[in-house]
């Protein structure tokens, strides 16, 4: 009996002791993995039940244009948010007819964003109406997990489009969220192209928090500490650009029904006045999330709206790049400004090479310039030598990217030596590629803006700044911190810049080929150029400064398939350049004239 009783009272130890053990082992490894393996989740859901962070979306800095007038700002916009953690699904098809939308939109929003917590707000539709809103308000006991926020979207100006200079924001992407997970989080807004794009940093601001108490079912009830430690948003920097919105305008009208481009600059400052891409696009399509309809068609249109022809489309730049090869002949001494090339009518060098406006006889460096004669600079780069031709090129900026601030940029294409060798090798190109070089034509080729630096360069001298659109930001006392743009000098002597700009001053005002080009009161200096489409009709080219004797302002413009720089380009420049000269300039009246057309005397108009 007291064995049996022993027995019995020391299996019931061994279980009850087994049993114990076993509950502290699943309890300690209970404990392990919620406080080490997944102390990260637990310490979200513990946080979520008492304290909730609500990130304040900082305003994105505004542009001015250079005389402080609102170009783009920013306007209030309602977005419907869904918190996965609190969410019903089953109010999918609720919530789809509220808001407009097609069936299994909602959970396709929701499976794309599996990825990230499921206790982070996912944005569902941006620029919602208000009525969507007060009914959400309304009836937000009923929908767990839904609720909105207020954001903010860009505003435009009616007056003017810009929409490749300016750029616009998108939503960003996954990998955008990797590279800037220290700032950015799901379903923020990032610039995107144009200067949206390389500006983002100043203009996205800092971002704020505001602590909220919340109980388990995620119901805020105040504010945690009063606000004691909530950090305002810092609103982003507002840009001051160059842009002059006279001068854009007018732009932009004398583009409709074209395509092409045009800049204009300030010479001694580099600051940009005017820059167009046509034809342009409606950024107020971008301000949401953009329709996929709307996405399609700017993508298969064939006009391209979407290219910024400006700075990524380049074309052969006809016979503006004779004044060029006249600065590399000079440079070079193998021409002065008394050499004299006869003009037949051609060149016969392997082939004819045909001169326009039949023959010129014998003619200088600036009257070759004002008569766009063929022959003359056919003849010219042979003498020169094409590599340096091309170092005189590089100079003024062609064959590289000008830097201009618009991130997407071409550098065209600069012939050389070293560029035909590698092209054709070393026996497979002859001289006779390089004659239609002297012209602009062959496969040299040069984007509009690079144009627009180097007519900027002649008109100052072989000098300027940087290209560049945004001068500086606003300070809090509404003061410009103006932005560094370094100096860009071709080295090239006064005497020979002003023999080619007397050049280009025929050009306009003696019996060159841009006459349109004529604004009554101001002196005006320009080269036409008609650059070969196999394409289709040839592209029309001008550039031009003005006024001649302290040049304000320097255009460049690209006209596609259009035909003669003179008829199309040059009256688009025209009205560009009295658009700002008319606020900023008395006009010259010239008082007397030698027989070349050189100015003698001059007065000032009251």
């Amino acid at each position: 009996m007291t064995q049996s009783k022993n027995f019995g009272t020391d299996f019931r130890k061994n279980v009850l002791f087994y049993i114990l053990t076993g509950f502290f082992i699943v309890l300690l490894s209970q404990l392990f993995r919620m406080q080490i393996i997944e102390h990260q989740t637990f310490d979200e859901k513990s946080a979520n039940n008492s304290i909730k962070g609500i990130v304040q979306t900082p305003l994105r800095g505004a542009f001015y244009d250079r005389n402080c007038k609102v170009l783009v700002s920013n306007k209030p916009s309602y977005t419907v948010i869904i918190t996965p953690y609190n969410y019903d699904h089953k109010l999918n098809n609720l919530l789809e007819t509220v808001l407009g939308v097609e069936p299994g939109y909602i959970e396709d929003v929701l499976q794309e964003n599996m990825i990230y917590s499921k206790y982070i707000p996912i944005r569902v539709q941006r620029d919602v109406s208000f009525p969507v809103i007060s009914w959400i308000e309304e009836n937000k006991e009923q929908l767990p997990g839904v609720n909105y926020m207020v954001e903010m979207e860009r505003s435009y100006s009616d007056s003017i489009v810009a929409s490749q200079m300016f750029g616009y924001t998108k939503e960003i992407s996954p990998k955008q969220l990797k590279e800037g997970k220290d700032y950015y989080e799901m379903g923020d807004f990032v610039g995107n192209n144009g200067i949206e794009k390389t500006y983002e940093k100043f203009l996205r601001g800092t971002k704020g928090v505001k602590y909220v108490l919340v109980d388990s079912h995620r119901k805020e009830n105040g504010r945690f500490n009063n606000g004691q430690n909530d950090r305002e948003s810092i609103k982003g920097n507002d840009l001051v650009l160059s842009i002059d919105e006279d001068a854009q305008k007018a732009a932009e009208r004398g583009f409709k029904g074209f395509k092409g481009a045009l800049v204009a600059i300030e010479p001694q400052t580099g600051e940009i006045l005017a820059f167009v891409s046509s034809p342009q696009y409606d950024l107020n399509n971008f301000t949401t999330v953009t329709p996929r309809e709307v996405w399609k068609n700017l993508n298969t249109d064939p006009d391209k709206p979407l290219l910024n022809r400006t700075t990524m489309s380049a074309y052969p730049p006809g016979s503006t790049f004779k004044v060029l090869g006249a600065i590399a002949g000079l440079e070079s001494g193998v021409i002065t400004p008394q050499s004299i090339i006869n003009c037949p009518g051609g060149f016969y060098f392997g082939r004819f090479f045909k001169c326009h406006g039949g023959a010129h006889g014998a003619l200088n460096v600036e009257h070759a310039i004002e008569k766009s004669c063929n022959t003359f600079f056919y003849q010219l780069i042979l003498r020169v030598g094409l590599d340096r031709w091309a170092d005189y090129a590089r100079r003024f900026g062609f064959g590289k990217k000008t830097g201009v601030d618009i991130s997407e940029e071409s550098r065209g294409i600069l012939p050389s030596t070293e560029y035909y060798n590698k092209r054709y090798g070393p026996k497979g190109w002859t001289l006779g590629f390089v004659v239609s070089l002297g012209i602009g034509q062959g496969e040299l080729s040069v984007t509009p803006m690079q144009l627009a630096q180097y007519v900027a360069m002649i008109a100052n001298n072989g000098r300027t700044k940087r290209p560049h659109i945004v001068k500086g930001i606003l300070d809090e006392n509404k003061k410009i911190v103006p932005f560094h743009f370094d100096d860009i000098d071709a080295h090239v002597s006064q005497k020979t810049m002003d023999i080619v700009k007397h050049g280009m001053f025929l050009v306009v005002n003696g019996a060159g080929t841009a006459g349109n080009a004529k604004i009554p009161g101001i002196n005006v200096a320009g080269k036409t150029g008609t650059a070969q489409n196999p394409h289709g009709k040839d592209h029309a080219w001008f550039m031009g400064f003005a006024p001649f004797e302290n040049p304000k302002i320097a255009v460049a413009v690209l006209v596609e398939n259009a035909g003669f720089g003179a008829t199309w380009a040059a009256p688009i420049a025209k009205s560009v350049m009295t658009a700002y000269l008319n606020k900023t300039h008395k006009p010259v009246e010239q008082k007397e004239k030698n027989n070349e057309g050189k100015i003698v005397a001059a007065s000032i108009k009251n």
